[in-house]
């Protein structure tokens, strides 16, 4: 087997094992803690979820295989500084709490979400996924920690044309969605400190970037908004 083979097959098997991963999370956190699986909402979010990352990656592996192996190489251990680490790892912790809380008050029927509240969070979830694929597709350098690689640029087209970060965008407006679409408005109360951590996050992302990636200041200069138009 050459090195390319090799390769091949280690991204392969760590897509494998990030998918494997992602159903253990969603029956772990989602599932266990409702008690039963009489939860449609759950269902129904979660088939969106799979289907939607799943869509990403056959759209990654064909494409641009190269970020699919940075999107797969992921997790707080893989971040290179140590502010990056704390907020990737409170960003994880929170999806778990946005899954555990829209699972206990399932079982416990603390919240009474109509059906059409439902569905807008479903519509939500659906639309921050599209945006992420519109951000892969526009940024060959959207890798899953904070860095910077060999032959990096500015990508100052597409989403990043309107705000800095629409990478994190297409995020909170999926954890928006979350809540939502699992039927909890107690779980929404998560959104909050979700948003702090992203804030603080990015807010770090740019000095590092400002700091190490060429033209970056800039671009910062050109495109003022960092996440939303004419806000902020």
């Amino acid at each position: 087997m050459n090195t390319a083979d090799t390769v091949t097959s280690s991204l392969k098997i760590k897509t494998l094992l990030s998918f494997v991963e992602l159903i253990a999370i969603i029956v772990l956190f989602l599932f266990v803690p409702a008690g039963s699986f009489n939860f449609w909402e759950a269902w129904v979010y979660s088939i969106i979820y799979v289907v939607s990352s799943a869509t990403i990656t056959f759209d990654l592996w064909k494409t641009n295989p190269e970020l699919l192996a940075r999107r797969v190489n992921a997790g707080p251990g893989a971040e290179k500084e140590k502010t990056q680490k704390i907020t990737h790892f409170f960003v994880i912790l929170l999806f778990i709490a946005f899954l555990v809380i829209s699972a206990l008050d399932h079982r416990f029927g603390w919240s009474h979400v109509p059906f059409y509240i439902v569905v807008l969070g479903d519509v939500l979830v659906v639309s921050g996924y599209y945006l992420l694929f519109l951000v892969f597709r526009e940024n060959a350098f959207a890798s899953s920690i904070v860095e910077v690689t060999a032959n990096q640029k500015v990508i100052t087209t597409g989403p990043y044309s309107i705000v800095r970060h629409p990478l994190y965008v297409s995020g909170l407006i999926i954890m928006l969605g979350t809540p939502l679409a699992l039927g909890s408005w107690w779980s929404l109360l998560t959104f909050i400190p979700l948003t702090l951590v992203i804030l603080w996050r990015l807010l770090d992302e740019e000095k590092f970037l400002s700091k190490n990636l060429q033209g970056y200041t800039e671009y910062c200069q050109k495109v003022r908004y960092r996440l939303i138009p004419f806000l902020w």
